[in-house]
This record gives structure tokens, sequence and C-alpha cells, in this order.
């Protein structure tokens, strides 16, 4: 889940004097003791005191007590906590909030003796990154494929689903024209969240959007990523405003050939086309231009600097890293590891859906860990909705996202 919050300043916790890279302390040996204190969002906050329970039985000396806290009052409570200097030992932390909460200081540097790096997949760790300093470890991830309709798109030409930028296009087209399909492939018109469908294909495209200190909208590649998108809706494959509550249906009715989106909806289009209909559908991996490459989502987990229990709370994030209990995690939350050896199990190797997410993510990306995203997002979401309601030229668009994000800074 990727949630978008108002940016709340935060006070009180500024980095070191010097500005300089925080460093990351050790963890001490031995089993974990005394009591540690978490927070954690949706279903998460309502599973975890339960599952937690097995560390304490391997940790005797220790109690983690978890808090569960809305999502839509979790930013304010984390930086409220900060501010007062009354955090709990850990929190479970949104993807797009990392940046902000590590540039106030308030998060204490992964330690490296702890937790590994090469265990979890790139672009996740990424998202626990700035200034060079991971500030966190990726508790649970997703990522986006596409949901295809197999009688539609084996109608269209392509049993397999499709491989390329082409291919998309053409079995687009061809569940429209052969296959009877009002829309052959649902994308965002510019609505919250677009920007996470329209940067793949940017990234596809061999764009490099934004790092920690630059801004690289308008560019050759992000114009042909837009342009792209755009035809979509140009040539009537794509609907500029599908109603509210009405793509699962249409998906099921065969309305709708395919569209974009996370492991969630393979519950729900299965729960709404009733028995057989996993039969009727595949998922694929985002079409090739140089490269296959999806938006990477989920929740890290973050440490403290004024946590009472440091290396208990350490230790217990290592311990949910760990493969077995990611994969436990899984059976209970159905949440995906973010442990790329947790994927060898066979709950999900064995799984040909989820086999398939877990090829996406080796190669997925999310944005940088800026504390202005949020802010771009926005910006870049509005001109997107010019692009494929307005008709919007690529170049312009590419332009008018350049000039707002430059406007806006990375926060560095």
């Amino acid at each position: 889940m990727v949630v978008l919050a108002a940016s709340v300043a935060l006070a009180g916790c500024g980095r070191d004097s010097g500005g300089g890279r925080d460093e990351a302390k050790s963890v001490g040996a031995g089993k974990a003791s005394g009591d540690i204190t978490v927070w954690a969002m949706g279903t998460e906050g309502e599973k975890l005191a339960e599952f937690a329970k097995e560390f304490s039985t391997e940790n005797p000396d220790a109690k983690v007590s978890v808090t569960a806290v809305p999502w839509d009052a979790a930013h304010q409570k984390i930086a409220s906590a900060i501010a007062a200097k009354q955090t709990p030992d850990v929190s479970m932390i949104g993807t797009t909030w990392q940046g902000e909460f590590a540039k106030s200081g308030a998060l204490d540097p992964t330690p490296p003796d702890l937790i590994k790096k090469d265990d979890f997949f790139p672009g996740a760790w990424d998202t626990t990154i700035v200034d060079n300093t991971s500030y966190g470890v990726p508790w649970y991830v997703e990522t986006r494929l596409i949901y295809y309709r197999k009688d539609l798109a084996a109608k269209a030409g392509f049993p397999d689903g499709p491989k390329s930028w082409d291919d998309l296009k053409a079995m687009a087209k061809g569940m429209k024209e052969k296959a009877g399909a009002k829309w052959g492939l649902n994308l965002q018109p510019g609505k919250t969240g677009s920007w996470q469908s329209v940067l793949p294909f940017a990234w596809s495209n061999g764009a490099d959007v934004a790092s920690a200190d630059k801004l690289s909208f308008d560019t050759q590649e992000m114009t042909e990523a837009l342009g792209y998108y755009q035809s979509f809706f140009k040539e009537g494959l794509s609907p500029t405003a599908l109603p509210e509550g009405s793509l699962e249906p249409g998906f099921v009715k065969g309305e709708i050939g395919a569209f974009i989106s996370g492991p969630w909806h393979m519950g729900i289009v299965e729960e709404q086309g009733g028995a057989g209909f996993t039969d009727k559908y595949a998922v694929a991996q985002m079409p090739m231009k140089k490269s296959s490459t999806s938006f990477i989502g989920g929740s890290n987990l973050a440490v403290f600097k004024d946590a009472k229990n440091r290396d208990g709370a350490w230790k217990f994030v290592q311990w949910l890293s760990k493969p077995e209990v990611q994969v436990k995690w899984y059976q209970a939350v159905k949440d995906l590891p973010a442990v790329q050896s947790a994927w060898n199990d066979s709950t999900l190797s064995g799984d040909t859906f989820l086999a398939t997410f877990g090829q996406q993510l080796k190669s997925a990306k999310a944005p940088p860990a800026i504390t202005t995203w949020e802010q771009i997002a926005a910006a870049f979401d509005l001109e997107v909705e010019k692009l494929c309601k307005q008709n919007a030229d690529p170049a312009a668009t590419a332009k008018a996202i350049q000039d707002k994000a430059s406007a806006i800074g990375t926060g560095s």
C-alpha cells in the first residue's frame, strides 16, 4: 500500500550538527528482552499482536506490545510522537513517508550486522535509502501486473498475453475489435495515484525520472512513455471515466479485456467471477520496451532513535525478516514477502499467479525516498489528467511536470 498523506512539519529532531550521514550501530548479541512497543496500521495492526507471540516464545524475556493505528491517522500520529520524543520502539512506515521521517533525524540507521541488504528485493530496499543510508527494512511488498481475460486475448491473437509495448497495444485493440470487449485495457486517466501506472512505462523506456538530488521528467524517454500511455485513450481503447465499482464486474463480464493492478485483485475478481473464473484470466509481467519494469509498493519497518528498547526492536524486525517468518506472515495476512528467498517456498513458487508477481518484483522500482515526493506525485497526476482527458501534448506534459517538480524541489 502506498498511502498519500499531507506533509506535516516535524520539529525537535534534527540531524547531526554537520548534516552528515548517521552511523549505524551494532545490536547486542543474544536473545531479545524487555518490552518492545510497536505501531502498525490496517490489517497488519490487527494481526501482528497474535502473530508476535511466536517471537515471545523464542525470546521469553521479551514482550511485544502492538498498537493498531488507522492508516488515515498514522502520519500525524507518528509526526506528533517524533516531535514530542514519545515514539514507540518500532513502527510500520508507508514507503512514501520514509524520506520525510528519515530527514527529520528520527529514525535509527539499519544495523548492517543484523540486516543484510541483499536479502531483499532491490526496489524495496531502495525505499529505505535516504542520503545513501538505510533507515528501515522492507516488511512486505506489492507490485503491479497486467490482468487479462484469456478468452479475449486468444481471440485478439495473444493467447499467452502481451510481451512488448507493441503487443499490449495490439492485444487491447484486438480485444475490442475482434473479441467484443467495450474497452481493451483499463488505465488510470490522471486520477490520484496515476503516477504509479505511468512511471512503469517511463522506467521501461529507460527514463530515470528522479533521484535524491535531481529531477528529470523532461526527457525524450518520458515524453515517449507519455505518448504511448496517451494513445490508449486517443484510440478509444481505454476509458477516460470508468464508473466507480465497475472495473471488476466489467472484467468478469468480458466488457473490459485487461487492467493493471496488484495482487489484491486476484481475490476480488475470483470472488465476483465465481466458481471456475480462475481459469478464465491470467496475469502477465509489464510489457518490455528496454526493460519490463513495474512499480513496487508495500510498507517498511523502522526503529526510532528515541526507542527505549533499541536492541529488542531491531531483533524483532530481524525476526520478521526471516524467510520462514515472511512465509508464515503471507499465509496469515496475504502480504507478499520482501525477502527474496521466502519466494522459494512452495506456498508462493507453486502458484503460477504468485510466481509471476515474484518475477516482476525482481525488476520493480519505486520513486526515491525524498521528502517532497507526495507533492511531486500530486502535480504529476494533474498533468496526466490533461494528457489523457484533454489530449495535451506529451512533450508539453513532460515539461509541465518538470517545471512543477523543479519548483517543489527534492527537499535535500
